[in-house]
């Protein structure tokens, strides 16, 4: 009598087990996925793709490996950055800092793979082409290493001068964003693209200073200057309201006496209303990383914008 009772019990309690053991285990794998896509900043592979299919879809260029040269670059520099800052990022982003102190080698061997990769592409496409590849790697080394002595004392890398910082990552990934496409293309630089490279230029300096403020500390023990650092979160959050209404002025010009039409400058405008509310949260929220992550995620609402409005989806 006693097992006939107690067997529907205890084959409850098993299924019950087995689910919370199932449970557990996907959200552990989707927790160790999170932490690849962003400490590796594999996630920004996706975002620098979406950045470089906007450009065909504005300047109607036919679709060719740009997106993928500029992913794998992407990749290279940025997590090459992270391996050799893990050990300054260790009071910041201390997780970020272990993990890829912990994935050191591979990391190193992705990162060297990926930019062979992205050259061998780039060699099909032209001198041009590869030359655009090389930049952001080029504009790396100077911005990171200890290479020029004759900054002075008190700069030893080009990466701790206010503004030149910024400004070097703006410049390299805008010209490669907007550079690359035209290239393998073997398409002339138009007005149209003019406007398309400062937006982007403006927009990924902005995106470069809103995880400045959650590194404020560190840099700043590092000698490191950026806009936190020497003016305070308080001015700088001021300084990127600045930098997203110039971009609203300068769409709003471009649409009145430019090439831009009234789709592009309406998905670029929402795009901005989006990066003003998230300007707001700029030393006013608890999860800066997320807000860093939210701000280069602009680009797929414009993006998708861009595909409604243009391409009937």
């Amino acid at each position: 009598m006693a097992s006939k009772t107690n067997d529907p019990a205890a084959h409850a309690d098993d299924i019950v087990s087995r689910r919370g053991e199932v449970s557990a285990s996907l959200a552990h794998t989707c927790s160790r996925i999170k932490d690849v896509l962003t400490y590796s900043s594999a996630y920004l592979v996706f975002i620098a793709m979406i950045e470089v299919l906007t450009v065909h879809l504005v300047l109607s260029l036919p679709l060719n490996p740009a997106p993928v040269v500029v992913g794998l670059v992407t990749f290279s520099v940025y997590a090459g950055d992270r391996i050799a800052d893990a050990d300054s990022d260790a009071l910041s982003t201390p997780e970020r800092s272990a993990f890829v102190t912990r994935h050191r080698e591979a990391l190193s061997l992705l990162t060297a793979g990926a930019y062979g990769v992205a050259i061998a592409i780039a060699i099909t496409g032209g001198p041009l082409a590869l030359a655009i590849t090389l930049l952001p790697g080029g504009f790396w080394i100077l911005y990171a290493s200890d290479w020029f002595p004759t900054l002075g004392r008190r700069f030893k890398r080009l990466k701790q001068i206010l503004v030149v910082n910024s400004a070097m990552v703006a410049s390299a990934w805008a010209i490669a964003v907007v550079g690359l496409p035209l290239a393998f293309a073997e398409a002339t630089v138009t007005p149209l693209s003019g406007v398309v490279f400062v937006y982007f230029l403006v927009d990924t300096f902005v995106n470069t200073e809103i995880p400045n403020v959650r590194d404020v500390e560190a840099d700043a023990a590092d000698g490191v200057s950026t806009l936190p650092v020497v003016f305070g979160i308080r001015r700088t959050r001021h300084a990127l309201y600045g930098l997203d209404l110039f971009l609203v002025a300068f769409v709003a010009l471009t649409l009145a006496f430019g090439p831009l039409t009234v789709a592009l400058a309406g998905a670029i405008l929402v795009g901005l209303g989006y990066a003003l509310v998230l300007a707001w949260f700029v030393g006013r929220t608890n999860a800066p990383g997320r807000l860093a992550i939210a701000g280069e995620s602009k680009h797929l609402v414009v993006f998708a914008l861009l595909l409604v409005s243009t391409a009937g989806i």
